[in-house]
């Protein structure tokens, strides 16, 4: 057994979710880094992920997609009917190609919060795009597959109160105005002021930080609401979107933040949830370094953080547990 085997075991202790569709987008020479989700499957098959750790989704429904979208704007997709302005403000080249691209990502959302209320977390190595509105798709997100999940699960009966902690270092708008006036879903985002989108949404929880702040600031601001805010809104499933783009030398963000941040970021949401058997879905979010190489390794570590998480929870709420068992009971 090599020394990776030993430090994670010969399986991961949670399913992938992934399709090789993902990778296969063409988006020409597009600052969207398609291939990088590729480089992760192909990183975590390195580490020791056979292929019954991955689990391969189908596209979202129509009827699904309804739960979010408004029938408007799904008719425009379906017909290739979106005007000049629609596609402007999406800022990805548009095709058909495009659509089956963010129904599969939707479809592979809802699989990995299905697979996470039986397994208590799962990773979809996609997903997280949460500019797209009920109403018109921006900010490379034609679709929000957050926002679909969560209202399959809850309209199944599945789920009650839904979290969504968005550390994306763009503020996830989309999702916060699907979400405004719910009080059953906790919509938290940890993003930079300065950048896209100009104009904030709503979210529940809204934590702001500028260009340069850096590992102490974000972390400072991440340890002052974690895991207080599980306390005080618990919730029966949490969707955490593990942006890679707060890292130093993102093309799209300014925050600075190191990879070892962001791996302290990782510990302290994953470990909150975790220890109070709060089910976990795991969603990659933006990443735009300008070597893909270093959005991939952004990514993987917050992979193999969960996999580090995900036991030392297990163990410990295992010792938890017994030493309740030997705990002497009073009778008077």
């Amino acid at each position: 057994m090599g020394l990776l085997e030993v430090l994670f075991g010969r399986r991961f202790p949670f399913k992938f979710v992934y399709h090789e569709e993902y990778w296969m987008l063409n988006t020409g020479k597009h600052i969207f880094p398609v291939r990088k989700y590729r480089m992760v499957h192909e990183r975590l098959a390195a580490l020791g992920a056979r292929r019954e750790n991955f689990l391969k989704p189908e596209p979202a429904s129509f009827e699904d997609l309804q739960l979010v979208h408004s029938l408007k704007y799904l008719r425009k997709l379906q017909t290739g009917s979106l005007s000049k302005d629609e596609i402007q403000a999406l800022e990805l080249p548009f095709s058909a190609e495009l659509i089956s691209f963010f129904r599969l990502n939707v479809g592979g959302t809802v699989l990995a919060a299905e697979r996470a209320l039986d397994d208590g977390l799962c990773i979809h190595l996609g997903g997280g795009f949460h500019h797209a509105f009920a109403d018109h798709g921006e900010g490379f997100c034609l679709l929000n597959d957050t926002a679909v999940a969560v209202e399959k699960l809850q309209r199944e009966g599945r789920v009650g109160r839904v979290m969504i902690v968005d550390c994306d270092v763009h503020q996830g708008n989309g999702t916060a105005a699907i979400f405004e006036k719910r009080e059953d879903v906790f919509t938290f985002s940890i993003h930079q002021m300065d950048i896209y989108p100009s104009e904030k949404m709503t979210g529940t929880l809204d934590v702001g930080l500028w260009s340069g702040d850096g590992d102490r600031a974000y972390l400072e601001a991440v340890r002052r609401h974690f895991p207080k805010i599980y306390e005080e809104f618990p919730p029966d499933i949490v969707f955490y979107l593990a942006g890679a783009d707060p890292l130093a030398g993102d093309q799209l963000g300014g925050l600075a933040v190191t990879k070892a941040g962001l791996l302290s970021r990782d510990r302290i949401i994953m470990e909150g949830a975790l220890l109070r058997k709060i089910p976990l879905v795991i969603l990659l979010a933006g990443g735009y370094s300008r070597d893909p190489a270093e959005t991939t390794d952004a990514h993987v570590n917050t992979v193999r953080t969960a996999a580090v998480m995900k036991r030392r929870a297990a163990r410990l709420i295992a010792q938890r547990e017994a030493e309740k068992l030997d705990r002497p009971v009073y009778r008077p």
